[in-house]
Order: C-alpha cells, then sequence, then structure tokens
C-alpha cells in the first residue's frame, strides 16, 4: 500500500518519501490546525510529521477531525522535544504514538528516536541502527549515565563542515563526531532525555535547570497550551527561571492560575525550578518551522544571561 506523508517543520522529512516511493501531501499556506485539518480530510494521510508545538495547537483545535475521519498509522515528532502530557493525548485521541526523535541539518537523518512499540514518554528514544551517541561533560571528557552531557553524534549521514565559515565548521565537526548543541541524560534504561539547548540551559543556585523540564510540567497543566521558559535576573541579578505561558482560553488569565500554576510546578519538580515570573502570552515567538525562539524572550528582559 502507497504512503501518504505530511511534513511540516521537519525539512529532512520531505526526502525520506523518496525512499520508498512514497507521495508527499504539500501545502502552500501556513499551516494553521484547521488548514490541516481540512487536508487530512481530503487526503488518506498515513504517516504524520509535525513538531510539538503543532500536535498541542491542532489537539485545542475544536475542528480537528475524529480518529474515524483520518488514516494516520505513524506520527513523528522532531524539532523540539515532545512534551509527555501531549504524547500521551494524542494517543488517547488518535490511537497511534508519537515517536519523537531529535534530527540536525549536520545529520540529514533522524540518528535518534523512540520506535514504534517501544516508545517512552518524555524521552527522545535511543540511537537509530548505524548511528552512535555520546555525551560529553563540560571537561571535554564522557558522562557517566544519569549525568547530564552535551551530546554528540556519528554515522553515515554526517556533513563534513559548513560552507565558507571555518570558525564553527572546527567547533561543531570534531573528527568523525559531530556536536548537537543539546544538552541530555541517558536513563538507565538506555533512553536518552533531553535538556534543552546548551545555550538555552539555566544555572539557579549554582544547579542546571533544564527549561524544557519546567516546560513540560506547566504543559502538563489542563488550563496551558504551551510554555517557554528563559532566564531571568531578580533584584540582586541572580538568574530564575521565568515563564511565558499560552493559554487553550485566554480569558482564563489571572493572578490566581498564576500561583497555581507555580504550585502545580513545584509539586512535580524539586521547588528551586519553578517559575519565579509567569506572564501570559496570546502567542510565543516561534521560526518558520514552530520552533520556539526563546532568545527573543531573553532579549525582553534584563539580562539573565
Amino acid at each position: 500500500m502507497a504512503k501518504l506523508f505530511f511534513a511540516y517543520g521537519l525539512g529532512n522529512a520531505m526526502t525520506f518519501p523518496l525512499t520508498v516511493g512514497a507521495t508527499t501531501v504539500l501545502l502552500p499556506d501556513r499551516p494553521t490546525p484547521d488548514g490541516v485539518a481540512a487536508l487530512l480530510r481530503k487526503h488518506p494521510v498515513t504517516v504524520f510529521y509535525a513538531v510539538p508545538t503543532f500536535y498541542a495547537a491542532f489537539l485545542n483545535s475544536p475542528n480537528a477531525p475524529r480518529r474515524d475521519e483520518v488514516k494516520i498509522r505513524r506520527c513523528i515528532s522532531a524539532g523540539e522535544a515532545l512534551p509527555e502530557e501531549i504524547a500521551r493525548t494524542w494517543k488517547e485521541r488518535y490511537g497511534v504514538e508519537i515517536s519523537d526523535g531529535l534530527g540536525t541539518t549536520e545529520m540529514l537523518h533522524i540518528y535518534l528516536t523512540n520506535a514504534p512499540g517501544a516508545t517512552k514518554y518524555g524521552t527522545t528514544g535511543k540511537p537509530v541502527p548505524g548511528y552512535e551517541i555520546k555525551l560529553i561533560g563540560e571537561d571535554g571528557e564522557p558522562v557517566k549515565q544519569g549525568e547530564m552531557g552535551e551530546l554528540y553524534a556519528r554515522g553515515p549521514t554526517a556533513a563534513i563542515m559548513y560552507w565558507n565559515n571555518r570558525e564553527k565548521s572546527r567547533s561543531t565537526f570534531q573528527g568523525e563526531w559531530t556536536r548537537s548543541g543539546d544538552k541530555y541524560i541517558e536513563d538507565a534504561d538506555g533512553y536518552y532525555i533531553c535538556c534543552g539547548r546548551a545555550d538555552d540551559m539555566l544555572k539557579v543556585s549554582g544547579i542546571y535547570v533544564s527549561p524544557f523540564e519546567v516546560e513540560a510540567a506547566l504543559s502538563s497543566h489542563p488550563d496551558v497550551l504551551e510554555a517557554a521558559v528563559v532566564g531571568w535576573g531578580d533584584e540582586q541579578k541572580l538568574v530564575k527561571p521565568k515563564a511565558y505561558v499560552v493559554l487553550k482560553e485566554p480569558n482564563k488569565a489571572s493572578d490566581a492560575l498564576i500561583r497555581a500554576l507555580q504550585e502545580h510546578v513545584k509539586a512535580k519538580l524539586a521547588p528551586y525550578k519553578y517559575p519565579r515570573w509567569i506572564e501570559f502570552r496570546t502567542e510565543l515567538p516561534k521560526t518558520a518551522t514552530g520552533k520556539i525562539q526563546r532568545f527573543k524572550l531573553r532579549a525582553e528582559g534584563p539580562g539573565a544571561r
């Protein structure tokens, strides 16, 4: 049976259908939940690629199709780590697991992913066969299992350099290994847990805090559609987490909800990780492919980094 692909925000996914002679559905307009819902009703898409922010928006759309209106049998997420709450809600509604993975332009291919039937929510899975992963600490040495380090990848699809950018090439391409710029932890089962981009990590009271961990905790609250967490300087110029939150129903924004969200995070994470400030927004700054631009949010503040 021919596969029908739809991909939003995952550039390398556009090349995958060519390897199996499948058809790709192209949407010339900006991909909104309503537009994609209409496309899924029109075409029997079986393999669906999207970024986490789109999955969240789609689930919150009143016009999203019912399970019996779509033919989807595989879902892929990449671009940013997929919050556990979104993955579980999607599985409950459509009966299909979202395979969260990591791929980069420098590696062309997704090289770390959850496999069908072996998904562990809250992780980016295990290395794809043919690829190797290692985590490197700030001292330049491999970290122990359970410790956080920067992810390096090695595999047959790796680039050798950036065009006309020698300095960045030397920093990113370390012999056969490619630096991803992402911080990860390998758990006891060999699954890799995303902590965030190296330049997005926060140090609170001398301890690293993963913005993704705080964002995931916020996103598990029933009123939250999406969240972004950045470092923010307090009156003593000490770094603390600040959260920008988009609500499913914007009219629910209130001081009482801010306090409720802070308590919600405290109940899920170590207390020092909770956001000291929460600001409600109608939308978050994103790239054309749906990735949250946290640097734009940091630029609004007193300079936490």
